[in-house]
């Protein structure tokens, strides 16, 4: 039995297809240009998805949808609602719906390649697997803003968190690596890529998160500003001229090391900063800053932390990055070795100074195996109980 994971965004269909038993990768693949202009655009999911399904068995990957044991879907936005996988029925679909309005760049997607999944492969079980569940376990001094109560009660304006998907992987990994069950870690995750995001986890479980309503607060990312004085967007809005919309774009899409430096890759980044560029220097700096500044705050809330986990492409290929980020930090037990941190390694490993006792790992990350461990546990937990309608 094979079982197939999508990400379906609003323009692309990104899938991977894995043997239920080992987890093997049996073929991976992205679909895109979906409903954009062109003569070699794709006219909308349905189609998009028909060429997913009809690339696996021109491939030999499966044969039928009836060798299909589920198909695992990533939802970026699940609301207070969901705290684990589930099985998708008509009310998960509703559900989804209801939070577009929290998550509009990427619900629609997420729901069409349901949508699109459930008709064009009936009798195949479907799970959805949202990136804000892990999440959920955030205590209310952690997950709540400091506005009137009625905007949470009525509005459900609150922090959710994002990444959770490679959050738990990073966790599950952790363990693993340790020889430690999951319940008997406290760690600081950091995935670290284009979208950036820290966690505190508690005995394996999420206690605070550097996302919030939406992934826009918290770290420096590639286009997006991070943490901000809330009054900046008005006070932009009135020097500028800009509406809402406007100023909205330019903190999620033209901020970020894009904004400091002019570039949002890190790569670039550094090549700009190695040719003497100073405004590269000050992104790197500010970046690997708030970093820091996050570490310390999750060790005052953490108390104990085993480790330090670094993932994403910038958190396991960028050895400056992983230095500053700890620079300083020996008196809380945290500080790299340098050669381990310059290894060029792709496996899971420990980084730490010898003797600290804070765990430095790099690991990893890999939400599409995420999603596909806990479809397949979310369909054994509801085994033997009714089809979802």
């Amino acid at each position: 039995m094979k079982l197939l994971v999508l990400n379906s965004g609003s323009s692309s269909i990104k899938y991977r297809l894995f043997l239920k038993e080992s987890m093997a990768v049996v073929r991976t693949g992205v679909v895109d240009r979906i409903g954009e202009p062109g003569p070699s655009a794709i006219r909308d999911h349905g189609e998009g998805f028909g060429r997913v399904m009809a690339g696996l068995s021109d491939s030999g990957a499966i044969g039928d949808t009836p060798g299909l044991f589920a198909i695992g879907h990533r939802v970026v936005h699940g609301g207070e609602r969901f705290r684990e996988p589930v099985r998708v029925d008509l009310g998960t679909l509703d559900a989804i719906r209801a939070m577009i309005p929290y998550a509009p760049l990427h619900n629609p997607g997420n729901l069409q390649g349901i949508e699109v999944a459930l008709a064009m492969c009936p009798g195949v079980p479907q799970v959805a697997v949202f990136d804000t569940a892990f999440h959920q376990t955030m205590p209310p001094r952690a997950f709540r803003y400091a506005l009137p109560r009625d905007l949470y009660e009525i509005h459900r304006v609150r922090r959710y968190g994002f990444h959770g998907t490679s959050h738990a992987h990073l966790v599950r990994r952790a363990a693993d690596l340790l020889g430690k069950p999951p319940e008997a870690l406290n760690l600081i995750t950091l995935h670290l890529g284009n979208g950036a995001s820290a966690a505190a986890i508690r005995g394996g479980k999420s206690v605070d998160t550097s996302m919030g309503m939406t992934p826009l607060e918290g770290l420096i990312m590639g286009t997006r500003c991070g943490d901000l004085d809330p009054a900046v967007p008005f006070f932009l809005g009135a020097a500028t001229g800009k509406d809402p919309g406007e100023v909205q774009t330019l903190l999620n899409e033209e901020s970020g090391m894009k904004g400091i430096c002019g570039a949002n890759d890190m790569r670039e980044v550094h090549r700009r900063a190695a040719g003497g560029d100073p405004s590269a220097s000050l992104a790197i700096d500010m970046y690997s800053y708030r970093i820091r500044k996050y570490i310390g705050a999750y060790t005052a809330v953490l108390g104990r932390v085993d480790a330090l986990v670094f993932a994403g492409g910038i958190g396991e290929n960028d050895a400056e990055v992983r230095r500053r980020a700890c620079e300083g930090l020996e008196r809380l037990g945290i500080a790299v070795d340098e050669a381990e941190n310059g290894s060029p390694s792709r496996e899971p490993r420990e980084i730490q100074r010898e003797g600290m006792p804070v765990k430095v790992l790099v690991i990893p990350t890999d939400e599409e195996l995420e999603i596909a461990l806990q479809t397949v546990a979310c369909i054994g937990k509801n085994a033997g109980s009714e089809e979802p309608r």
